[in-house]
């Protein structure tokens, strides 16, 4: 009797998990899309919110992310392709679930007024060290820039988003700033930062 107990709550907790683990999938999928489609209301909808609270309020929050898509000095779009997710395993630390998720996922920056070399030469330096890698290409005939990189993706599923999914997003300085501040030492350590 006691074996099929522990067995029942073994099958349960495991249940659990792989719905927590496809629930996840799914939000990854979601945010992602609504990236590439510049759907900034849900990309609101899934960010962690505490990045929310800090940058203001969620008007503050859309018009960043209208602002980093397209300024006055160029438009950034993400390249069409079939994302591949990575998915670190869930951690479960000080009562907050995390999972890392790593995919490929180039984008391209279109520039308004035309660059010469040593413009370009300074947009790619900066993009190197916004996005954090070193696949930048200068397009001239295009006058855009092709950044090929790997994107970071942090779940976190706690008392503050209902155990839902929520996510911060690591291409964004501003957001790994945050987590930065935020999340003690031990959490940092534990996901590898």
């Amino acid at each position: 009797m006691k074996t099929k107990l522990i067995f029942l709550f073994l099958l349960c907790c495991l249940n659990g998990i792989s719905q927590t683990v496809e629930q996840l999938k799914l939000e990854t999928k979601k945010i992602y899309d609504a990236n590439y489609t510049m759907d900034f209301d849900v990309i609101a909808q899934l960010t962690y919110p505490k990045i929310i609270e800090s940058i203001g309020n969620k008007d503050s929050f859309l018009e960043k992310l209208d602002l980093d898509y397209q300024n006055e000095e160029y438009r950034m779009r993400l390249e069409l392709v079939t994302p591949v997710f990575q998915y670190s395993e869930l951690k479960k630390i000080d009562g907050k679930t995390f999972c890392v998720i790593t995919y490929r996922n180039p984008i391209r920056y279109f520039f308004e007024n035309k660059l010469n070399s040593d413009s370009s030469a300074k947009k790619v330096a900066w993009l190197k060290e916004n996005n954090n890698t070193s696949e930048v290409i200068f397009e001239p005939k295009r006058n855009s820039i092709n950044v090929k990189r790997v994107s970071k993706l942090i779940a976190i599923a706690d008392e503050t988003t209902s155990n839902e999914w929520k996510f911060f997003n690591f291409d964004d300085a501003e957001q790994r700033a945050i987590f930065k501040t935020f999340f003690n030492e031990t959490i940092k350590k534990e996901l590898g930062f």
